[in-house]
């Protein structure tokens, strides 16, 4: 996981070209999805964070975004329902 603030615009833009970067999230929400997702790209800066995959945001804790992700969400929250 990496913090938005912990990274240079061109680091960040090196990651995601290589695809080391491919989901982000937001930490104090525990919500992650697409890196284009609108609802993600209004968030702020300092609580932002990126996943190299889906996993490795399901694994620190966060949930899918229900405007992106609008599948995977339905699943997770099913699941919550248990």
């Amino acid at each position: 996981m990496w913090l938005h603030n912990q990274l240079s615009d061109s680091e960040l833009h090196q990651h995601i070209r290589k695809q080391s970067i491919t989901f982000g999230g937001n930490k104090k929400l525990k919500i992650f999805g697409l890196l284009h997702c609108t609802s993600g790209k209004r968030m702020k800066k300092v609580n932002r964070v990126f996943f190299t995959s889906r996993q490795e945001a399901e694994v620190m804790g966060y949930r899918p975004c229900g405007h992106c992700m609008r599948n995977e969400y339905q699943d997770w929250k099913s699941k919550q329902q248990l």
